[in-house]
């Protein structure tokens, strides 16, 4: 400590904001931990779902797909177009073997594989998105539309849909995740001058 304060003050305050905000950063996230993931899944138990349960996803992260862009897509689709393998109405489409997608807001994300009958055995992934603790709440307006819940009437009912994944909690706030990084070091540099 005594090495930092005969240091410039700005160049402390710069060295905390390189060491605290590298915990903000947006990573990549390789889709099922593995470059051949994006595939019809041997059993339920390799599903990508089951992998995406485990995993924390949050805003600003971006998912990435490696995959044969001749025989397979990625298509982002609302909800019931997921529990129906509908690929005729996608948000989004990607077929280029390298597919990279920013999760740009909090909540559920929706995806099937383009290839016939491979959505229907298996192949698609559903990520829920969270807001990191401490960052300022979302807008309201986003561009994807709400997904529109299913009539009575249509008979549509998935028993394969995974429930929403809940991110672990730490069990305590550190001031990272606290949103308290900011007043941390404004009271650093208030002590230091």
């Amino acid at each position: 400590m005594a090495g930092c304060l005969r240091a410039s003050s700005a160049t402390c305050i710069l060295v905390l904001f390189v060491v605290f905000g590298i915990s903000y950063a947006a990573k990549d996230i390789l889709v099922g931990g593995k470059v051949d993931a994006w595939k019809v899944p041997s059993s339920p138990s390799d599903s990508l779902n089951k992998w995406a349960e485990r995993a924390r996803f949050q805003v600003g992260d971006r998912l990435v797909w490696k995959y044969d862009g001749g025989k397979d897509s990625v298509l982002e689709v609302n909800k019931e177009d997921y529990g129906n393998c509908n690929t005729s109405n996608p948000i989004k489409k990607f077929n280029g073997g390298n597919t990279r997608v920013e999760l740009d807001h909090p909540g559920p994300f929706y995806f099937i594989s383009g290839a016939k009958g491979s959505c229907e055995q298996g192949e698609k992934l559903h990520v829920v998105v969270i807001t990191p603790r401490g960052a300022p709440a979302p807008s309201q307006a986003h561009t994807h539309a709400p997904s529109p819940a299913p009539s009575p009437s249509s008979g549509f009912e998935d028993d394969h849909t995974p429930a929403p994944a809940v991110a672990p909690s730490s069990g305590g706030a550190n001031a990272l995740e606290s949103g308290s990084l900011m007043t941390l070091i404004g009271v650093f540099a208030m002590w230091v001058f």
